[in-house]
């Protein structure tokens, strides 16, 4: 941990010590009675001491020279043991996907697909309790290639015939998206078993409490050639902050028009490759599950996350005899043995959308590098998994509801008051991480250093201003904010504004890491270490002012700070550090909404 970081309890004291409280405040959070159990931090072995309304996406060109996709068959299964692949039989199900077609060596294509999807869209009859399942153009790849999501919802029954009966209450929103990595393909056809039981199979009539979106492939580009990035070298699951990328962007139009309270993101992990060359062990799990785990969170949203959906999930998998795990990964320099849980960076879309005030899920099978070996398993695990999702949300509707209502207002209270955390970090530990033998297939416990994301060290805090102002020359930045759902505002008229500007100490140019030490994308970003200097600011007519006293206050943050990662000024979104500031005071200035 560095030098003076103060540790953020990302769990135990912030969700133990103002769920019961919260309770008194807000009675409808009816879970709240009793005090959950609380997922506890990985610890050491014992002799070994521890360490907003819609608005249009932000227009983000694609890269001008797009690499010519290849289009490869499914690679061949690695080298593993039969003692291994014994571990995982298949499922006793059989799916219905072209991929599970008789003689079939690769996946569902993008325009099986695409006709699958056509297939299932159809209107309501009109009747109460019908369901329509709507075709959505969230948008097309850097290739052209349509990202397509289907909507299903079912008409509310009418109001009691009664005087002053009330209107039927809205249903919360589950947004399940697949293949955001083109090489993780079992997330995709999972979703597509998922449309075909709610279009009428057994999750049909969870219709009648929750609305759901699925984006079954969010990556087409990658998937079509077999590769983890989109076609211009962007890893798409590290730019829900920056949306740099059409794909990122349809995922944020998709929020914006639905808002959804719940986030499913499906990928796969590597079963072999750099585990068996470091650790001399294979993967033993079928799943590897976490919730958004980043600074600035609010704490129902994980207390939520935690008792109304992980623990029902792993049950669920329990139940059909599929092994689980938080989601682990490791990076590729085989003298690095530490082991990480997913990243606390603000990128992902597990940790924006959580952002968003979601419970936000990342599910993992057990897939990358093994072609079409365990495909049933792979995608069994993604069904039991997603499906207990669904019946949580459905089973939750109305708290859920209520946790949103009152998260977005607690969060947009905030506003020019208290701290927040710019910068957070992983706390490390250790961690005895159940593996397998590669040879015998036998249970091999290994001994990992391990990167916790249950507890956060708080690296770098700041009090919380009032909101940001942009110059007018910061357009793009004004845009892609709208486009995440940000309510930004131009200011009508010149005036000055009591804030606080960055002098800049010291520069270098830095790449974007993963958790699994892998560049997060082909460009480089400045990492820029600042001063805060009070300062009376001269603004002129059009520039923007973003301010906090709304629910994406934290995501606000997020972009708007200069000194991390993922920031707009890293990330040369905002040109100059000049060009924006932090504003103490609320504006008097006549502003106008954003369009």
């Amino acid at each position: 941990m560095p030098a003076g970081a103060e540790r953020v309890v990302h769990i135990r004291e912030q969700c133990m010590s103002g769920w019961k409280l919260s309770c008194t405040l807000v009675a409808a959070l009816t879970a709240c009675a009793s005090a959950p159990q609380v997922p506890m931090r990985p610890m050491p072995p014992p002799s070994r001491p521890a360490a907003v309304a819609p608005a249009p996406v932000a227009v983000v060109q694609p890269p001008a020279q797009v690499p010519a996709l290849v289009v490869v068959p499914a690679p061949a299964p690695p080298i593993e043991s039969a003692a291994v692949a014994a571990r995982f039989p298949d499922p006793p199900v059989a799916y219905r996907t072209p991929a599970f077609e008789p003689g079939r060596s690769g996946f569902t294509t993008n325009a099986e697909l695409r006709s699958l999807l056509k297939g299932l869209a159809r209107d309501g009859d009109g009747s109460a309790g019908s369901t329509t399942i709507r075709l959505l153009q969230a948008g097309s790849s850097q290739t052209g290639v349509p990202l397509e999501a289907l909507h299903f919802s079912r008409a509310p029954l009418p109001p009691l015939a009664t005087t002053g009966a009330a209107a039927p209450v809205p249903r919360p929103t589950v947004l399940l998206i697949g293949q955001q990595h083109g090489d993780e393909p079992a997330g995709a056809e999972a979703l597509i078993v998922i449309a075909q039981e709610l279009a009428s199979g057994k999750l049909a009539a969870l219709l009648d409490r929750i609305d759901v979106v699925i984006l079954p492939r969010a990556n087409p580009d990658g998937a079509a050639a077999d590769k983890r990035v989109t076609a211009g070298g962007i890893d798409a699951n590290r730019d829900h902050l920056l949306l740099r990328t059409p794909e990122a962007q349809a995922q944020a139009q998709l929020v914006r028009e639905f808002n959804p309270v719940v986030v499913v993101d499906a990928h796969e992990f590597t079963a072999l490759g750099r585990f068996v060359d470091k650790f001399g062990a294979a993967q033993r799990f079928d799943a590897l599950i976490q919730y958004a785990m980043t600074a600035n969170l609010p704490a129902f949203v994980t207390k939520a996350s935690e008792e109304w959906f992980r623990k029902p999930m792993l049950q669920a998998l329990n139940a059909q005899g599929l092994r689980h795990e938080w989601y682990y990964t490791t990076s590729a320099d085989l003298a690095d043995k530490k082991v990480s849980m997913g990243g606390v960076q603000p990128d992902t879309g597990r940790n924006v959308n959580g952002l968003r005030n979601a419970v936000s899920f990342l599910i993992e099978t057990r897939g990358v590098g093994l072609g079409r070996a365990h495909l049933a398993r792979r995608v069994h695990t993604h069904v039991a998994a997603i499906r207990s999702v669904l019946q949580s949300t459905a089973a939750r509707a109305d708290d859920l509801l209520k946790l949103r209502r009152f998260v977005d207002a607690e969060v947009a209270s905030k506003a020019c008051r208290g701290e927040m955390i710019v910068e957070a970090a992983a706390t490390p530990s250790e961690y005895n991480l159940q593996m397998l033998d590669p040879q015998t297939g036998a249970d091999k416990t290994v001994n990992v250093i391990w990167d916790s994301a249950l507890e956060l060290a708080a690296v770098k805090r700041r009090a919380r201003p009032c909101g940001y102002w942009l110059g007018a020359d910061q357009t793009d930045a004004a845009l892609r904010l709208r486009g995440l759902g940000v309510q930004v505002q131009r200011l009508d008229d010149a005036g000055a504004l009591r804030g606080e500007t960055w002098a800049e100490t010291a520069r270098e140019l830095a790449v974007r890491n993963d958790v699994r030490g892998s560049i997060a994308d082909a460009g480089g970003a400045l990492r820029v270490k600042v001063d805060l200097v009070p300062a009376l600011i001269d603004v002129r007519a059009g520039s923007y002012y973003i301010g906090l006293d709304q629910p994406l206050a934290n995501l606000i943050i997020a972009a708007m700070e200069p000194d991390t990662q993922n920031g707009f000024v890293a990330n040369r979104i905002v040109t100059e550090l000049k060009s924006q500031a932090r504003v103490l005071t609320r504006p008097e200035i006549r502003m106008t909404p954003m369009q």
